[in-house]
């Protein structure tokens, strides 16, 4: 195989994470967050924010050492080796971005259904979220140039308009409707909604499963994914100030999966509202555009290495067709079965146990590649204890979610079981260690 183009600037690297973390969170589930924090959650932002660093702090330094677009997968594999566990984690990692295929187009069902006349029609909603997967497969299929530059002129024009969001509604916010209120049942709020908002920060990852593109991985890696989380954090602690601060919380909660454009109702009336709902039209979109570029060349990498069939190695769209079909395929089922919150949990838990082994991981390769272990050890800890509030905030509020997760989690070891049973091909690292 030739040496893949190293086509991506530091830049397009911090638009595409930029891409994909604003329009999971902000967008899509922040009248969720409302619900669970109340004006807590400009914190939880903040608190989120840490506990990510503490993730990317692992995902950073492998990564620059590491070069490989299976991403944390190569890590993992370069730790444990080749085992069933571990193609299992590579299979449920793939899965993540399917499953967020699904929250992104949920998010823009939700946004774009005000936006029509008269009264909800039966079975619209879920025409949409068909729709948009549908057209964005299509794109996929018939190839794709200029990724990086598109994805930075979307995301300035996102950024563009949430700090014209901000800018217009810091000088009325109400400072009681943002007071950090810290009885039992505020602080329990706050953990649940840090557990969910892990989402939110997700797409730092999407650096590494682009660092074989991306030129000087080994200095851009780390710092396109700690200048995305930096960014991201102040933009939503902002965006949450202004919208709390504004809004009453019963109507952010009742306005649940369109929250931003109703919080900017106050202070600019029905224009702000069709402003901010466009602008979030758009950034699911793109985010939604980006989430199948990181499936496709995820399914890629795999399949390079064995993990996936090999109908996903025949690389088009730094990806393939079969996967591209077969990612957005179930991304559509996965958007169709489930709820918003309870597709939100599902991701936050999978992505919890990818990133425990991560960390993991980065615990045992430290003596080869370098780190601090008092800073993975306190992040392995860290992260258990919010994957365990995780758990008991879908035990109790989404049953599905929770045996959802339980039964992803034994798939995948099922899949894996039968996929090398059946195939018997070897799982073997490709990663390119950089000085």
């Amino acid at each position: 195989m030739s040496e893949p183009n190293k086509t991506l600037t530091l830049t397009q690297a911090v638009s595409l994470a930029i891409g994909t973390m604003i329009g999971a969170s902000i967008f899509s589930i922040f009248g969720l967050g409302a619900r669970l924090a109340g004006p807590n959650l400009p914190l939880v932002f903040i608190m989120s924010g840490i506990l990510a660093l503490l993730v990317a702090y692992s995902y950073a330094w492998l990564g620059g050492r590491i070069v490989s677009n299976a991403g944390p997968m190569e890590f993992i594999i370069a730790a444990f080796g080749s085992n069933l566990v571990t193609g299992a984690l590579s299979f449920l990692y793939w899965l993540t971005y399917v499953i967020s295929i699904a929250l992104f187009a949920k998010g823009f069902s939700g946004y774009l259904m005000p936006l029509f006349p008269g009264p909800d029609t039966p079975g619209l909603a879920s025409m949409i979220e068909v729709g948009i997967v549908l057209l964005f497969t299509v794109l996929g299929a018939t190839g794709s140039s200029g990724v990086g530059r598109a994805e930075f002129w979307i995301v300035a024009m996102k950024i563009g308009i949430l700090l014209l969001f901000v800018i217009l509604g810091i000088w009325s916010i109400r400072i009681e409707r943002i007071t950090p209120q810290f009885a039992g049942p505020d602080i329990g709020g706050m953990l649940d909604a840090m557990a969910i908002f892990f989402l939110s920060y997700m797409g730092f990852g999407l650096v590494t499963n682009a660092s074989e593109n991306l030129r000087n991985p080994g200095r851009n890696v780390p710092r396109a994914i700690y200048i995305s989380i930096a960014l991201v954090t102040l933009i939503y602690v902002l965006v949450s100030v202004v919208a709390v601060g504004n809004l009453p919380l019963p109507d952010l909660i009742k306005a649940e999966d369109f929250a931003l454009a109703e919080a900017a109702r106050p202070f600019l009336g029905d224009k702000g509202y069709l402003l901010v709902s466009w602008g979030a039209l758009f950034s699911i979109a793109s985010a939604l555009n980006a989430t199948l570029y990181g499936g496709a060349n995820v399914a890629y990498a795999l399949a390079r290495d064995g993990v996936l069939p090999e109908t996903f190695d025949r690389k088009v769209w730094f990806g393939s067709v079969e996967g591209l079909y077969i990612t957005a395929g179930l991304g559509i089922a996965f958007a169709l079965l489930f709820d918003l919150g309870g597709i939100a949990a599902m991701t936050s838990s999978i992505f919890i146990v990818i990133y425990l082994f991560v960390l993991a991981a980065h615990w045992r390769l430290s003596i080869t590649y370098g780190g601090d272990r008092r800073i993975i050890a306190i992040g392995l800890v860290t992260v258990a204890s919010v994957f365990v509030l995780l758990l008991q905030y879908q035990w109790q509020t989404s049953r599905d979610a929770f045996y959802g997760t339980g039964a992803l989690l034994a798939a995948s070891l099922v899949v894996e079981w039968l996929y090398f049973r059946a195939t018997g091909r070897p799982l073997k690292t490709r990663a390119s260690a950089t000085a």
